[in-house]
């Protein structure tokens, strides 16, 4: 597996890693919503992670079959990394999911904070206190977070299996050429 491969397989486990240790500390009820990552900040860091990732599999022109059969061929810790972060994340994400939530975060501006209100026949922006904004934040990290979490284990997936289809071919060129 080139260094490529294993670096860019690297950071999309680190920030699946690190989505799933944020949406953790959002449900711890000491911590601080505002210091762990909200999700506009985690799809601008999974966006081109993901994109190279798709790129990169595209390139092997490989079907989901060989696809399973080059994940198969992957270290077994890997492989359960990998299941193991993307159940999690999945799980989660149901979880956070779950909990009724009609609230959704606007922003603060001038030192208020709004929410922006999904309940039918009352939608609309409300300003709302610093520390029911600070649980509404909470709970879109519990659901949202995950969900990154998740997908980006997906992509270390695609990567890792995208480098052994990579490896497999080179092997076979090399053998058929002597």
């Amino acid at each position: 597996m080139g260094w490529s491969f294993k670096v860019h397989g690297g950071i999309a486990l680190a920030l699946s890693v690190l989505f799933l240790l944020s949406a953790v500390l959002a449900w711890m009820p000491w911590s601080s919503p505002s210091a762990g990552m909200t999700w506009p900040l985690a799809a601008g860091l999974s966006l081109p992670v993901a994109l190279a990732a798709v790129g990169r599999v595209l390139l092997t022109r490989a079907d989901k079959k060989t696809l399973w059969l080059a994940f198969r061929c992957l270290p077994g810790r890997l492989q359960a990394v990998l299941g193991v972060l993307a159940v999690a994340g999945v799980l989660m994400a149901v979880i956070g999911a779950s909990q009724e939530n009609n609230l959704q975060t606007d922003g603060v501006k001038d030192g208020r904070s709004y929410v922006y209100d999904t309940t039918p026949l009352h939608r609309g922006r409300v300003e709302v206190s610093s520390s029911a904004y600070a649980d509404v934040l909470r709970r879109e990290q519990r659901s949202l977070l995950p969900a990154f979490g998740a997908v980006l284990a997906g992509v270390a997936y695609a990567v890792f299996t995208a480098a052994e289809v990579r490896q497999a071919d080179a092997r076979s060129k090399r053998t058929h050429a002597t």
